[in-house]
């Protein structure tokens, strides 16, 4: 079987992780090997101790792209819905796969900020809008929009099956599946 990585990015609250587990759900019933590099959890046991400055960013970023290249070259398909706000930290992961011969797909969950803010899974715009937080992703600190993803899915206009059917279709025609 053929890995590649599927990096899904968007701004917190778009609905990355929830893409993510959907489709790891349909490839583990399609018997293939999946897994899924959650930016929470990977900051928990992975980059624990790291801020959110840019380059403690760009060094959480790189970390989970080298885990997910690993993987990826062993025929799993890993699917990481984090953030990665920055297109030259994305950029590097996209390179270092393509340099070791591994696939990288990325996928902009495309969630307006507005919608992301009424969702708030984790509470994190209330918190930056009483003050209680700064360096908001998309709100008081940057997020570059990717130029020209492998896909761009604009998630509140669609279901979740419908989100994880159009990464699956991409992993089909890249040939992935």
């Amino acid at each position: 079987m053929t890995g590649a990585t599927v990096w899904l990015t968007g701004l917190p609250s778009a609905g990355k992780t929830t893409i993510a587990r959907a489709l790891a759900d349909r490839l583990r019933a399609e018997g293939r090997p999946v897994e899924v590099l959650d930016g929470d959890e990977i900051r928990e046991f992975l980059s624990a101790g790291l801020g959110f400055s840019r380059a403690d960013r760009d060094v959480n970023v790189r970390r989970i792209g080298f885990v997910a290249q690993l993987l990826a070259a062993h025929g799993v398909t890993v699917l990481v819905p984090v953030i990665a706000p920055y297109a030259d930290t994305r950029e590097a992961v996209r390179k270092r796969h393509q340099a070791l011969g591994t696939g990288y797909l990325e996928v902009h969950v495309a969630t307006p900020v507005e919608v992301c803010s009424a969702r708030d899974v984790k509470g994190l715009y209330a918190r930056q809008a009483a003050g209680e937080l700064t360096g908001l992703t998309g709100v008081d600190d940057p997020y570059e929009v990717p130029d020209d993803p492998d896909l761009r899915i604009d998630a509140h206009e669609r279901t979740v099956a419908e989100s994880a059917d159009a990464v699956h279709a991409l992993l089909a025609g890249r040939g992935v599946l």
